[in-house]
């Protein structure tokens, strides 16, 4: 499985150059193709590596001899319809000392959906997700690591945990999905037959924008580039019908959470008080069930404090790694 560098600048430095939108590109009637996406979004450290016939984008930073604990990377796991981009301010400052390692997760990002021999969108179910965690794990030769995941992404990351004992050397779950819940309304619209159908041909920006302002314990803080980036990855070719076959999969109630009392891993816990998708009393059920974790929680954050408020993050990501949290 080969990774190629890519040549391609920082996607913040030519994010502000980036082409106005059409009326037709605005309301969702034009996908944007995956070689615009890879030109707009890729950034320095950008590599792809085949897996399961996907180019799988990630970006491999920092010191090759740095660690979170015995020589491990920092694997960070990003959640629904986001990017490896929700990590960038906290990536860089973790890179100074560690080795860190972001991808995009398909169906999202510039990786987008992987796809059958025969060119059929794949489910993006739970078990697709482990396949695919575990294939992207092995064709890096990663043996051991540290997870950091939030939301969808805090759900492959404790799941690997559980499934791969004494692989995963810290584990760190940002407002982590996994015990039952009701799906945020701009998620669940796509149980509903009609927006599956017609959302691959026809989904506004607006609705896509109003989802990540939703996200964000404050509104306020998210600037246009953020929200181009969000709108452009979400009517990227391909995401839209993979999302409406992804999202009637997305039900936790079976999940057997209880396996969590026999993790032997330290964990830490960190939660927007301000989620508006995972009630933040999950933040306790996960402390409450992995041994010793610890939790963390914000005043004022929402879904992704990781990209909200990454300073704060990053000190209390430093501190767990040093050897504690901070209060």
């Amino acid at each position: 499985m080969a990774s190629l560098d890519s040549t391609h600048p920082d996607a913040s430095a030519g994010a502000h150059a980036l082409p106005p939108r059409s009326f037709a590109q605005r309301l969702g009637l034009v996908s944007v193709p995956r070689d615009v996406l890879a030109q707009r979004y890729t950034q320095t450290g950008s590599k792809f590596i085949d897996v399961m016939g996907a180019k799988v984008h990630y970006v491999d930073e920092g010191s090759s001899e740095g660690s979170a604990g015995d020589g491990e990377p920092i694997v960070m796991i990003h959640g629904f319809a986001s990017s490896l981009h929700t990590w960038d301010v906290v990536a860089a400052g973790l890179a100074r000392e560690h080795r860190v390692i972001r991808l995009d997760l398909p169906p999202f990002g510039v990786t987008g959906p992987l796809r059958s021999a025969r060119g059929a969108i794949e489910t993006m179910n739970l078990p697709m997700y482990r396949r695919f965690i575990d294939t992207f794990m092995s064709a890096l030769g990663i043996g051991q690591a540290t997870l950091v995941g939030n939301s969808l992404g805090g759900l492959i990351s404790w799941d690997y945990a559980v499934r791969h004992r004494g692989a995963v050397k810290r584990l760190v779950l940002v407002d982590a999905a996994g015990f039952p819940m009701k799906l945020p309304v701009y998620i669940a619209l796509f149980n509903h037959a009609l927006v599956r159908l017609s959302a691959p041909w026809m989904l506004p920006e607006a609705i896509v924008k109003s989802a990540v302002r939703n996200v964000y314990g404050d509104p306020r803080k998210i600037d246009a580039v953020t929200l181009r980036r969000y709108v452009d990855f979400f009517h990227g070719e391909g995401t839209r019908e993979a999302i409406g076959k992804m999202v009637p999969t997305l039900d936790f109630a079976d999940l057997d959470t209880d396996v969590l009392k026999t993790l032997d891993v330290p964990t830490l816990v960190l939660w927007g008080e301000k989620d508006r998708w995972i009630p933040h009393a999950h933040a306790a059920d996960f402390a409450a069930r992995i041994p010793g974790a610890k939790r963390v929680m914000y005043p004022g954050l929402g879904h992704i404090p990781m990209e909200e408020a990454p300073h704060q993050v990053l000190a209390d990501l430093r501190a767990f790694f040093a050897g504690g949290t901070k209060a």
